[in-house]
């Protein structure tokens, strides 16, 4: 996020635009540099002396900012003061929504997290998942000190189309998922926004992880299903009806078939998903280790191995990479971050050859990096989804 440039005197802006402008300046500033005393704000915002303070004494009246300590031993009085955020001023939730469970993590207005709870959900009797996800977020709320949200979003799979916000586009999604967001609408009366699972991925990438030095790249995700989000110019790009990035479906060679509009067996999914990464490495004679999800099982294994893992390695990145050439491209993002279960588990050494191969197929030079958020990628893109949307409405303070 990058702020608002403050207000000058060359601008037209009248006087309660500017004080927004500046208000908002130095709330994001407190946010990303904070805490800070009002001499910092000054140096780093260009603003006066008298316009830092008015600032500082408008932001406290609307309980956005407050003294939270001295800037050092030797200083005393208000010139020391240091202003910080108050993060219990908004408390926002998170949700992962997967096949058989929910995740939810409660965090405040600086996108600390407080409280974070799994449920696991063994049926898709819609009743019975509502509730159990309802009662996921009660626990985590009430483990996090909160009485209820300011703002709520959700990860999901599968498309949300972006006029209705409404979650769909395939059959195979569970359809409590769709419950869930619409008894959250309804019960907590508050924003709930719904995301695809791989675009809130790439949200926490962008912000906090492999691509925080690049405004325009491609997460692929590869996990049990394949996906890509698509962030250009520092945007998320969802596509006309929410389907951009849906690179299962894409044709590619090697696979024998060709995918439909109902199925996208035949497509990448048929060379990256978690069956067809399973299948080949029983060619190459890897067993999964115990512990985690199949497909991270199976690329520790390989990472553990010598000759045979090696194999399976470089036969797992050249099909990676047609996935991967085909988006260069169309898109010539410069970098490509490798996510899901399988990306992060194969880490750099498969990023590696996944690049090298990539080289081989595109004349575009183009960073491949294993995604470093971790396991909790879509439930830290919901967190970070939610604050954005919190402090878009609370850092704009009545003038």
């Amino acid at each position: 996020m990058h702020p608002p440039r403050a207000a000058t005197a060359g601008r037209t802006a009248s006087p309660a635009t500017a004080r927004l402008i500046n208000d908002r300046l130095a709330l994001q500033l407190l946010q990303s540099d904070g805490p800070l005393t009002a001499g910092q704000l000054k140096s780093m915002t260009g603003l006066s002396r008298p316009t830092v303070a008015d600032l500082v004494e408008r932001l406290q009246q609307a309980g956005l900012i407050a003294v939270v300590g001295e800037s050092g031993a030797q200083r005393r009085g208000p010139n020391a003061r240091l202003y910080g955020i108050v993060a219990d001023r908004a408390h926002l939730v998170g949700l992962d929504l997967r096949a058989h469970s929910v995740t939810v993590a409660v965090a405040d207005l600086l996108g600390r997290v407080r409280a974070e709870r799994t449920a696991p959900v063994p049926d898709e009797a819609p009743g019975t998942a509502v509730a159990t996800a309802l009662a996921a977020v009660d626990t985590a709320l009430a483990a996090a000190g909160a009485d209820r949200p300011h703002t709520v979003a959700v990860g999901a799979p599968g498309l949300v189309d972006p006029a209705t916000g409404r979650l769909g586009g395939t059959d195979w999604i569970p359809t409590w998922h769709a419950a869930v967001v619409a008894e959250l609408r309804a019960r907590t009366a508050v924003p709930v926004l719904l995301e695809n699972e791989v675009n809130l991925a790439a949200l926490a990438e962008q912000r906090e992880g492999a691509a925080r030095d690049h405004d325009t790249f491609v997460l692929l995700w590869l996990g049990h299903g394949t996906g890509a989000a698509v962030v250009l110019d520092g945007t998320l790009r969802r596509g006309a009806s929410g389907g951009a990035g849906e690179i299962g479906f894409l044709p590619v060679p090697g696979t024998g078939a060709l995918p439909s509009a109902t199925g996208c067996d035949g497509g990448f999914h048929s060379l990256a998903g978690s069956a067809a990464i399973a299948a080949l490495a029983a060619e190459h004679g890897i067993e999964p280790s115990p512990g985690g999800a199949p497909g991270e099982a199976l690329l520790r294994a390989a990472l553990a191995a010598e000759h045979t893992g090696a194999a399976f390695l470089d036969a797992l990145a050249a099909r990676i990479a047609l996935g991967a050439a085909a988006v260069c491209a169309v898109l010539d993002p410069g970098c490509v971050v490798l996510g899901g279960e399988i990306g992060r588990a194969g880490g750099e050494a498969l990023a590696g050859r996944v690049a090298d191969r990539l080289a081989r197929l595109s004349p575009l030079r183009t960073a491949v990096r294993a995604g470093t958020v971790g396991g909790r990628a879509v439930l830290r893109g919901a967190v970070l989804a939610a604050r954005d949307a919190a402090q878009n409405e609370l850092f704009t303070p009545a003038g």
